[in-house]
């Protein structure tokens, strides 16, 4: 049973960080390809305007290199906790464009730009959570490895 356990937790992870993967490379590159309405787009946020030029290369750059890290199983965790507090960021943002601002700029390009702002901002919460869950998962792992490695060294007295 425990062995089970262990697969399906694993198997989690796996689909948490595949999933991160796949929205962070189609952001970043929806992002470039646009790079010009993508600009504009964060030049009229009532928040953003005087950082844009700043935003607009590094966070389709921080979520292409979060992207790589998921790949490399020693760095998911670090990459998760990057995934998180980015997420985290994202919905922060779309929550204080809705409840203050009096004016809502253009949403994110490609796909997600069929969404409205409430159902982007649902669906920027259930990756804040996706994250969550897997940096909890990957936590336990790390600490259960841990405490199973030491106790191979600690010597046993009768």
């Amino acid at each position: 049973m425990k062995t089970y356990t262990i697969r399906y937790k694993k198997l989690l992870v796996e689909i948490i960080c595949l999933l991160f993967i796949l929205l962070f490379v189609y952001a970043a590159c929806t992002k470039l390809m646009e790079y010009d309405k993508f600009q504009v787009q964060l030049g009229q946020s009532p928040i953003l305007t005087s950082i844009g030029s700043w935003l607009v290369w590094t966070v389709p750059a921080a979520e292409l290199v979060i992207a790589g890290m998921l790949v490399v199983s020693r760095l998911r965790l670090m990459a998760l906790y990057a995934a998180f507090s980015l997420m985290t960021m994202f919905t922060a943002y779309i929550f204080i464009i809705l409840t203050y601002s009096p004016f809502v700029p253009c949403s994110c390009g490609g796909i997600l730009e069929k969404m409205g702002w409430e159902e982007h901002l649902v669906f920027n919460s259930v990756f804040v959570l996706l994250a969550l869950t897997g940096i909890l998962l990957l936590s336990r792992k790390q600490h259960d490895d841990v405490t199973r490695h030491s106790q191979q060294f600690i010597p046993h007295h009768n």
